[in-house]
């Protein structure tokens, strides 16, 4: 084990900052705080520490990021290894000048002090003149080509970010409303990629710091920032949403241990690495490869052959997690791989395994289509449940958008034209079962983890074949044309029958999904059915033992199953026919109530009386008439001082019981009727102007409409007089409330309360 200038001292900080974690993780646990602990470990800042609760399970996450941090800790202190100082000349200890100074710049983002932006400019300075050594160094084990495109991307990454942040500083946005700014995000993992395989390739640098750097790179993809992979984000929930920017930037060390160890190991000689020659499988009788190379076009062609070029589409649960929690750099690569796995580009991987048969790569790539065919799985299976929001990037609005959709789209805009992801799922997973069968190594070089992951991938692909053989059939559209819609002749009148009222009953929101399973809208009507019969079955037999084992009630399965189970029909429509009977008893008794109510006897002849036949209700006690008019009118008092009536120019309103009958008596006179009061529990008249002589009361949540009070369609001033009284019936529960209502043409709005 080497053993470095200052091991010991980096090995007690780390051990020091590791320890003080936990301690206010514990002391966060006894007093509900965790403040503290957030902002040592993920927010140094403080910025999101009002939002920080007492979540119980928040230390499990932030100790082992600790954890990480403390081993960067020690990777960057304990500075170059105790042997023999390298002697490489003058161009590398300005390198190892340049880097130490850019990991103590990235050092500093950990540290609770203020943002200061000229700071950015000052190392964006010392990263082009590390960019510019790095060129210089590599030309002796690097040929010419890498090193210009290292320099390039390197040098335009860092001007975009100078620029990025003077521009922002002064209030300018350089690129906003540019959608191909994720290009100039990507220069920097461009330079980084190119730049780790020159060190792979240079004896100078470990194998190790290799690898933090392809880490760095990985990181960096999840990052919502574009210049480096620590940068914080935000979002606008809680818990999740708000705390993994965060913490990804917490656990995103990666590029500082890479700095550092890029300049530690540049001080001492590397010890000689033991190379290898790639050992090779045997060959095998082409057929076999063959099939694996084809097995990923058919899909392929079956989409490229409907017009669609890509595998998953927009909408799916793992590009939401992509948009949602990375930068445009990592959404830009998926849409890419989207494509290339949709065209068939993993045959051509499969084919260069095939062609060079090393073990490592056809484990690599054994295990890519493991990889993308669990990804298919997922999100086949998950697409009923994308939360898609915003604008369609990259992809083709003219394939994947519904006719009439607008900017913001949602997830149910959206359009699958493709075929399953499942189909490709079982492509990918069959071609990297059959490279493990034709190539796997002899039972002597075989590890445990290999033979692991061989019977993890058999698991998927039986989980996967009987979904993807599964026989499709037609799903019901359960989103009926608006109204409207039919009234404009954008759609047609469109009714579902009983089957198809069920089935969708168990999709979107419905009261049968409390008891019955929910499928995904894509689910064939009859897989649903089928499962509504076996549930027919069990009620039908209304067998105890059976309904103990299901753990089912009965009586739940009864309303959801009445429109395609006879046995539930029965019980719900010998329900419905006592409810029918118990509400046409209530309809005769309110009926005969009103018939027993006594009949007005005007004292002068009315122009017109009407004395309602049936018995009217409300909603909510208030019939009102309402006939428009200027914009200065006012709406009526809902609680006048009379408690029974108020009036504005345009509106009436009538307050009554809402949870009892009306009997209502309506007279319209030419000049003023005598006051009556006997009889009337109220009695109260108002002024009333008609800006439409159409003074109709109604009640429009139930459907009351009483005919129009006015004379001949008279407009104009007229006073209204109600009487009111309750009417006793069967006792207090089953009274009645009678109403007659007067209007004639007079002046004045004085309000007049005969009887109260």
């Amino acid at each position: 084990m080497r053993r470095h200038r200052f091991g010991r001292l980096a090995a007690g900080f780390a051990a020091l900052y590791l320890a003080a974690v936990i301690v206010l993780a514990v002391v966060g646990l006894a007093g509900g705080d965790f403040v503290p602990l957030w902002r040592v470990v993920a927010d140094p800042g403080g910025y999101l520490a009002d939002d920080i609760g007492a979540w119980p399970w928040l230390p499990a996450l932030l100790v082992p990021i600790a954890a990480v941090q403390a081993w960067a800790y020690r990777e960057v202190l304990r500075g170059r290894p105790r042997e023999e100082p390298a002697r490489h000349g003058r161009e590398v200890r300005l390198l190892r000048v340049a880097l130490y100074a850019m990991a103590g710049y990235v050092l500093t983002w950990r540290l609770p002090i203020p943002y200061l932006w000229w700071t950015s400019p000052v190392a964006a300075v010392i990263e082009l003149v590390a960019i510019w050594l790095f060129f210089r160094v590599l030309r002796s084990s690097t040929r010419r080509w890498p090193r210009v495109l290292m320099l390039v991307t390197g040098t335009l990454s860092v001007v975009h970010d100078i620029a990025t942040t003077v521009a922002y500083q002064t209030g300018t946005f350089l690129f906003a409303g540019q959608d191909w700014t994720w290009a100039l995000d990507a220069l920097w993992s461009v330079w980084l990629v190119s730049l780790l395989v020159a060190q792979a390739r240079d004896p100078r640098w470990s194998g190790a710091t290799v690898r933090a750097g392809v880490l760095a790179v990985l990181f960096s993809l999840l990052s919502s920032g574009s210049m480096s992979i620590v940068a914080l984000g935000s979002s606008d929930a809680v818990p999740w949403k708000l705390l993994i920017p965060p913490l990804l930037g917490a656990v995103s060390v990666f590029s500082l241990v890479w700095w550092a160890r890029s300049a530690h190991d540049l001080g001492t000689l590397q010890p000689p690495s033991h190379r290898t020659e790639p050992v090779r499988a045997r060959a095998r009788w082409w057929p076999l490869p063959a099939v694996a190379i084809v097995l990923p076009l058919v899909p392929a062609a079956v989409n490229l052959a409907r017009g669609v070029p890509f595998w998953l589409g927009p909408k799916n649960v793992l590009g939401d997690a992509v948009r949602e929690y990375t930068g445009s750099q990592a959404t830009a690569y998926w849409v890419a791989l989207d494509l290339l796995v949709g065209v068939g580009a993993p045959a051509v991987l499969i084919l260069i395994a095939v062609r060079r048969r090393t073990r490592t790569l056809l484990r690599a790539t054994t295990l890519t289509l493991f990889l993308l065919g669990g990804a298919g799985a997922v999100s086949a299976f998950t697409s009923q449940h994308s939360t898609f929001f915003g604008e369609l990037w990259l992809y083709p609005e003219s394939l994947y958008l519904q006719p009439g959709a607008t900017v913001p789209y949602e997830g149910a805009q959206l359009l699958s034209p493709g075929i399953s992801p499942l189909w490709y799922a079982l492509a990918l997973t069959a071609s990297g079962l059959l490279l493990l069968l034709l190539y796997a190594a002899p039972p002597a070089h075989r590890v445990r983890h290999h033979v692991l992951l061989a019977g993890l991938a058999a698991a998927v692909a039986l989980c996967l074949l009987p979904a993807a053989d599964l026989a499709r059939g037609p799903a019901t559209d359960c989103v009926l044309p608006e109204p409207w819609e039919i009234d404009m002749g954008e759609a047609e009148p469109r009714e579902l029958t009983a089957e198809q009222k069920f089935v969708c009953s168990l999709r979107g929101n419905s009261g049968a999904q409390a008891v019955l399973h929910v499928f995904p809208d894509t689910t064939p009507d009859q897989v649903v059915l089928a499962y509504g019969r076996r549930l027919c079955g069990v009620h039908t037999r209304n067998d105890p033992r059976e309904l103990a084992r299901l753990k089912i009630d009965r009586a739940s399965l009864t309303y959801p199953l009445a429109g395609i189970c006879p046995s539930a029909a029965t019980i719900v429509q010998a329900a419905k026919t006592r409810q029918d009977q118990e509400i046409a008893a209530m309809q005769a008794d309110s009926q005969a109530m009103c018939d027993a109510t006594p009949r007005h006897r005007p004292r002068i002849k009315p122009a017109r009386a009407i004395r309602m036949k049936e018995p009217q209700w409300t909603d909510y006690g208030v019939l009102q008439t309402y006939e428009g008019g200027e914009e200065e009118e006012t709406e009526p008092d809902m609680d006048p001082g009379n408690g029974l009536v108020s009036s504005a120019r345009g509106t009436l309103a009538v307050m009554t019981h809402p949870d009892f009958d009306l009997c209502v008596t309506l007279e319209t006179y030419t000049r003023r009727p005598p006051v009556e009061t006997k009889g009337w529990d109220k009695v109260v008249e108002v002024g009333y102007d008609s800006p439409g002589g159409e003074i109709v009361f109604v009640d429009t949540l139930s459907g009351t409409e009483l005919p129009n009070l006015a004379l001949n369609g008279r407009k104009g001033h007229y006073r209204i007089r109600v009487h009111y009284a309750w009417f006793p019936w069967k006792g207090e529960a089953q009274s009645g409330q009678r109403l007659l209502i007067m209007a004639y043409p007079g002046k004045g709005d004085k309000e007049l309360v005969y009887r109260k």
